[in-house]
């Protein structure tokens, strides 16, 4: 597979560093994913430019800067001999080539200069280790005499185009090496899975067999970026099988794990919640692009593990699982760093009801429960119900066109009632403060008990959702407790 490379210049970035390095004289290529995006035909705004000789990153970053003016901003980190350049359109991270060693216990590399040679096989994988010249090669001793040195000529020591013609993931070195030094990249590996629609080669998968447990060493932020990217896949299932199979997920996500497998008792068997798992978050992926929802069709039957029980005569049962599986979700959250303000709150609540539209068909439909949901849910209604559809993963046809259907009709009930009643968005209509300048109290239970029994009238139907109602029910509530008009 030849291709040109030629139209990469006409990015504005890669343009300014390309003339800049020429101009000073200093060998540079843009490597990794750029290059690997660009021959997918896959957009990529991140330039990541690699530089031969000592302090050259530094130097070209500083050139560069200084083209782009007074508005640009520019970081150096020594210790790692990279530079970063940012203006308002153009961000550029500039890295000397090198080579790194590393402690079995930890996740710093030990960084010491290196030729072209060393810094790209020291990449995670081969779609990853190639690189295309900006400038015609300088000094042919710096690269070791690699290519024809001229401008535009890809550089691809580790057959990676081969290997994303054939679909595969694969690692420019001995892949025990490669994980054991850095183990993030085994996360990587199943995020280019999901991502690229690849897959590990029998080597690689292999050795993140024997390297899962190696992951512990990472930091839970640097896990959960990997993490939100499989999830922002096109289909996160593809990396969350791997994951699994790989011996990655128990390390990771231990409850997620612990919904594979199925058990049989009395020659009666219950599905494989991981397998159901996996087709409700691809099936919430094709309508939805919300990351927390996505998260929430993950974790949706989390508890089943625990709530799981047999019962004869019933089989299988998973009682009160979504109850348990709210009730996880703080505790999943903190371990993946993940957002504790008003994501968690939304996963909580999308978990915990995931099963009342079902609950609410089954038992039969009143206006009094559909007020209840709506109130419940809110704002967030509409992707409960787009997680509640994607959970129909019967193999039964009919079975599913019947809750399909069931769902179409729910949705008409809560629209209509909607119109009426103006639940989603409900305000008390009487106030806490109302209450109190009524009858001359301060803050006490009765404001409470009042403000509680409204809401339920309203949501039952016994009244409507206005003002004039609510305050003539105050009054019979007051009376009844004991208050009096000041």
């Amino acid at each position: 597979m030849n291709f040109d490379f030629s139209d990469i210049f006409k990015d504005k970035a890669i343009k300014l560093v390309s003339e800049t390095a020429q101009e000073i004289g200093i060998d540079a290529f843009v490597v990794g994913g750029f290059v690997r995006d660009h021959i997918l035909g896959r957009p990529n705004k991140d330039v990541d430019v690699l530089t031969l000789g000592a302090q050259s990153s530094e130097r070209l970053a500083m050139a560069v800067k200084s083209k782009l003016g007074k508005y640009s901003s520019m970081s150096i980190f020594k210790n790692f001999g990279t530079a970063q350049v940012k203006s308002h359109d153009v961000e550029i991270e500039f890295v000397t080539a090198r080579k790194e060693s590393y402690n079995r216990d930890s996740r710093n590399p030990k960084c010491e200069p290196g030729n072209l040679r060393d810094d790209l096989s020291r990449r995670d994988f081969s779609l990853n280790a190639m690189c295309v010249r900006l400038c015609d090669r300088s000094d042919e001793s710096l690269d070791c005499g690699i290519g024809t040195g001229k401008k535009g000529e890809l550089i691809d020591l580790f057959d990676g185009q081969r290997d994303l013609e054939w679909g595969i993931l694969r690692t420019p070195l001995d892949p025990v090496v490669t994980f054991d030094d850095d183990p993030l990249r085994m996360m990587r590996c199943v995020r280019f899975a999901s991502q690229l629609g690849m897959s590990p080669e029998e080597n690689t998968f292999n050795a993140i067999r024997e390297n899962a447990d190696r992951i512990k060493i990472i930091t839970h932020e640097r896990i959960k970026d990997e993490f939100v990217k499989i999830m922002m896949s096109k289909r996160p299932s593809v990396g969350l099988y791997f994951m699994e199979e790989s011996g990655l997920m128990e390390q990771v996500l231990p409850d997620v794990h612990a919904l594979a497998g199925i058990e049989t008792k009395n020659g009666r068997a219950h599905k494989d919640n991981f397998l159901h798992t996996m087709q409700v978050l691809d099936n919430v992926s094709e309508k939805s692009d919300n990351l927390f929802l996505r998260i929430s069709a993950l974790f949706h039957d989390i508890a089943k593990p625990q709530a799981k029980k047999f019962e004869q005569g019933r089989g299988w049962t998973f009682h009160n699982h979504e109850y348990l599986g709210g009730k996880m979700m703080p505790r999943i959250f903190k371990h993946l760093t993940l957002p504790l303000g008003m994501e968690l709150e939304y996963t909580k609540k999308m978990v915990s009801l995931h099963m009342r539209p079902i609950s609410l068909i089954e038992e039969g439909v009143t206006d009094s429960a559909i007020r209840r949901l709506l109130f419940e849910a809110g704002d967030d209604i509409d992707d409960l119900m787009i997680l509640c559809d994607a959970d129909i993963t019967s193999n039964n046809v009919l079975k599913r066109e019947k809750f399909h259907n069931n769902y179409k009709i729910l949705r008409e009930k809560m629209q209509e009632i909607e119109e009426k009643d103006h639940i989603r968005l409900f305000q008390p209509p009487v106030s806490g403060n109302d209450i109190m300048e009524t009858f001359g109290i301060g803050q006490c239970r009765e404001i409470g008990i009042i403000k509680e029994e409204i809401k339920n009238a309203i949501l039952d139907g016994k009244i409507h959702n206005e003002r004039e109602e609510a305050l003539k029910m105050m009054f019979e509530i007051a009376e009844r407790i004991g208050l009096k008009k000041v």
